[in-house]
């Protein structure tokens, strides 16, 4: 698989292919290009001491020959993107002010980094969110790559689709929420469930759906353990922080449709600490769980992709996905068709 059939994948059914024009300004992609020395990529975000984009990115680049190509945390809030994406567009080639081959995007900068893209993927524009910001020629992109992320990890679970017998859902009603919402669409799920506290705060997921052209039940989260034993949903992916699942995963009594030839699958995206409660309650009722590291990977593997403008051989790219898993203590993959 290359790179452009991988990231085929994470393309939506359904929403015209055409990117989204913003503001122009130039940026001096021949002097970037001159100097790949001074190349860096960050992961923006708020707090950001967590994160394990470096590793995973700094893996890639080793693999990749990218030896030059820096990638370090920047602890970042909104009032900080102005300054940040002046440096994108009107780099000095200098340590200070290197040329930024591209930006991993996280909380709480998601929707605030949108006005400082030209352009937005059809991802993108359809989730509302940018978790991935790169220059190619004179402008600068915006994309979600959580959406292929999400796509890959249930598929590295051992999901096959089948839409029509079975019933998605989604916890958990925030941005997250979205790019699963997405993600399900480009799987071919056309009804999903989504569960959350306050029903009321669910207007941007229901907006989303329209959109997607997904029939979308909101249904409170108290319903939920109940649902599963008897009603059932695979997949099921859970967006909800660490920890905030544990009080309705205690009570948890059963999955139907679990057995020995059927496991429902969970993502859950949390994934520090590891097993969540959700986890192993899930697999304690015989489901298969898979965790948000798998998620967080496979969005990365794609923004190298972009940050490096390569396209892969099948080999080269499984290559590239187990040296990141290694980073990481990820078991290693066997294939990444």
């Amino acid at each position: 698989m290359n790179a452009s059939s991988w990231r085929a994948c994470a393309q939506v059914p359904g929403v015209e292919s055409e990117r989204v024009s913003m503001k122009t300004e130039p940026y001096r992609e021949a002097l970037y290009r001159e100097a790949p020395y001074l190349r860096r990529a960050y992961v923006l975000g708020h707090p950001i001491s967590h994160s394990l984009s470096p590793a995973l990115h700094r893996a890639a680049y080793d693999f990749l020959g990218e030896q030059n190509l820096g990638y370090e945390r920047r602890d970042t809030l909104p009032d900080d993107l102005p300054a940040i994406m002046r440096g994108v567009r009107h780099p000095d080639g200098t340590e200070d002010a290197p040329y930024i081959a591209g930006l991993s995007v996280t909380m709480p900068l998601k929707t605030a980094v949108i006005q400082y893209c030209d352009e937005l993927s059809e991802t993108a524009r359809v989730t509302g969110a940018v978790n991935t910001v790169y220059p190619r020629g004179e402008k600068v992109l915006g994309h979600n790559t959580d959406v292929i992320g999400i796509v890959n990890a249930l598929r590295h679970a051992g999901l096959e689709p089948e839409p029509i017998k079975e019933s998605a859902a989604i916890v958990g009603g925030g941005a997250t929420a979205i790019s699963a919402l997405a993600a399900l669409h480009a799987l071919g799920y056309r009804r999903v469930s989504v569960y959350a506290r306050s029903l009321h705060k669910l207007g941007s997921v229901q907006e989303a759906a329209d959109r997607l052209g997904v029939q979308l039940e909101q249904i409170s989260l108290t319903e939920l353990p109940q649902n599963l034993a008897e009603r059932g949903h695979h997949p099921v992916v859970s967006t909800l922080p660490a920890r905030a699942a544990d009080e309705w995963a205690s009570q948890l009594s059963g999955l139907k449709g679990a057995s020995a030839t059927h496991r429902p699958v969970l993502l859950d995206v949390a994934y520090n600490p590891w097993p969540s409660v959700l986890a192993s309650a899930w697999e304690a009722n015989g489901g298969t769980v898979v965790s948000g590291l798998e998620m967080l990977l496979y969005q990365a593997v794609e923004q190298v992709l972009l940050f490096t403008d390569r396209t892969l051989s099948e080999g080269e790219l499984l290559s590239l996905v187990n040296a990141m898993c290694e980073a990481v203590g990820l078991p290693l993959r066997a294939s990444v068709s």
